[in-house]
């Protein structure tokens, strides 16, 4: 925290906000949504989590993509690793779990209505 505001990072500087409880991912990319929409649904490593977007949107990240994304999300306490061997595992901490639901709520405000 720099002053009055909160630095939030997603593989790149997303956004600054003066109060930290409305901290959330980039509405920008989506990728960091994503993400964190996924790992809401289950715990995923990080191949797991390429696939599944690549269903989702058609293109699969790169590790150059996602990774920094990834690390991004658990410099910023939104994710927590569990190592089980070469396997790392990615799960939603409790800021987590908040800043999607803070993420799903602008995302419905901006996007409401859009769509017939």
């Amino acid at each position: 925290m720099y002053g009055n505001y909160v630095f939030i990072y997603i593989g790149h500087p997303i956004l600054s906000m003066k109060d930290p409880k409305d901290s959330c991912c980039d509405m920008r990319g989506f990728l960091g949504f994503l993400i964190l929409f996924l790992l809401s649904q289950k715990s995923m490593h990080g191949q797991e989590l390429a696939d599944e977007i690549e269903k989702r949107k058609g293109e699969k990240p790169s590790p150059g993509t996602i990774y920094p994304a990834l690390k991004g999300l658990k410099e910023s306490g939104f994710i927590k690793e569990e190592k089980d061997g070469k396997i790392i595992s990615y799960n939603l901490t409790t800021s987590g779990k908040k800043a999607l639901l803070i993420a799903k709520r602008k995302f419905t405000k901006t996007f409401l209505g859009v769509f017939p």
